[in-house]
């Protein structure tokens, strides 16, 4: 999967960033600024995918440009936000409307699903997925995101999530959880503006950061452009105390990765909402857009990590997952056997 004679991890530090591209081949341009910002990882986009050949090739010019294994992140949830569509990868069902099709028996859905796309991530050079989703919905939550929940209830949202995460590791992809402290109280699309969360703590400590206290042991996870009223006024992403608290009262120390810091959600310039970022304590800044002007002021911003992100980063690849073997005709029966199960209850 990945270019011969290339180190595990690079012997300089990291760029405190994860960097989009502009098209499905890198120019020169781009080449020598990531060779310069050796950034954490890179993001793919419909605007990058063509060809599996064309990807694989993409993929590892990516990684030579850093000359290490960087992980390769993609959008692959399924639904609406699938960034590889048929013939590269199969279609799947909206995941809350997967989950409800299948009720009790969601989880070894959800699983076999992630465990059949970790399997087409990995052989086109992608090694981590933005995913399990863990926002709780609600009737009210706003239409780009809803659908994307797996329920509306902590339990659901747990299991189901442990699902997904487990089959994206069992095939050897990075399963990042999202979006931390929980998206699903947000009546407003966060691409465009900032949603503003009036609900008590109480309810947030209950359900919301609730769901995703048992995922502690995730090597990566990825933050809410969302301001919760009672807490800080400011968005999380921003928010010293914000992030105190998911590390403090959620209990995750894994890398912490912002939702895409282009999302109008946010103020001021993309470097100065980078910068911002990591005061606050995230450890990595994530810019999907493949502007490279914009990504030069950003880096020259943020420049490298921390020490505490340093090493946040140094144990998720200490612990890269690695695929076992796979049946995917063997997957797809079992997918067939429960749908069958299904319409016979």
């Amino acid at each position: 999967m990945y270019p011969r004679g290339h180190a595990i991890t690079p012997m300089s530090r990291f760029g405190a960033a994860i960097l989009g591209c502009e098209g499905t081949a890198l120019s020169g341009a781009e080449r020598r600024f990531f060779a310069d910002a050796n950034p954490f990882g890179f993001i793919l986009f419909a605007r990058n995918i063509e060809a599996a050949d064309q990807i694989r090739a993409l993929t590892a010019d990516l990684r030579d440009t850093v000359g290490w294994n960087a992980p390769v992140f993609i959008d692959q949830e399924g639904g609406r936000v699938q960034r590889l569509r048929p013939p590269l990868a199969r279609d799947w069902p909206a995941p809350l409307d997967h989950v409800a099709r299948f009720g009790p028996k969601a989880a070894r859905v959800m699983y076999l699903r992630y465990r059949i796309i970790a399997a087409e991530l990995l052989s086109l050079g992608i090694d981590a997925n933005c995913a399990p989703m863990l926002d709780i919905a609600r009737p009210q939550t706003h239409k780009f995101l809803r659908n994307r929940c797996y329920g509306s209830d902590l339990e659901t949202v747990v299991g189901v999530g442990r699902a997904v995460a487990q089959g994206l590791l069992d095939g050897g992809v990075y399963p990042v959880i999202k979006h931390i402290p929980g998206h699903g109280l947000a009546q407003i699309d966060s691409h465009l503006d900032v949603p503003r969360v009036t609900d008590p703590v109480a309810t947030l400590e209950k359900a919301d950061f609730a769901a995703f206290r048992p995922f502690s042991d995730m090597t990566m996870g990825m933050t809410a452009h969302l301001i919760y009223e009672h807490l800080s006024d400011e968005p999380a992403t921003q928010s010293a105390k914000m992030i105190a608290m998911i590390r403090g009262q959620i209990g995750f120390d894994g890398l912490l990765m912002t939702d895409d810091i282009s999302m109008e959600a946010l103020d001021g310039p993309v470097w100065q909402r980078g910068r911002r970022a990591l005061d606050a304590g995230c450890d990595v800044v994530l810019h999907c857009n493949g502007d490279l002007r914009e990504m030069i002021a950003l880096m020259r911003s943020t420049g490298t990590m921390t020490d505490a992100a340093q090493m946040r980063a140094d144990a998720a690849l200490a612990a890269r997952p690695t695929s076992d073997s796979v049946d995917i005709a063997a997957l797809d029966a079992q997918l067939e056997a429960l749908e069958a199960e299904r319409g016979h209850e």
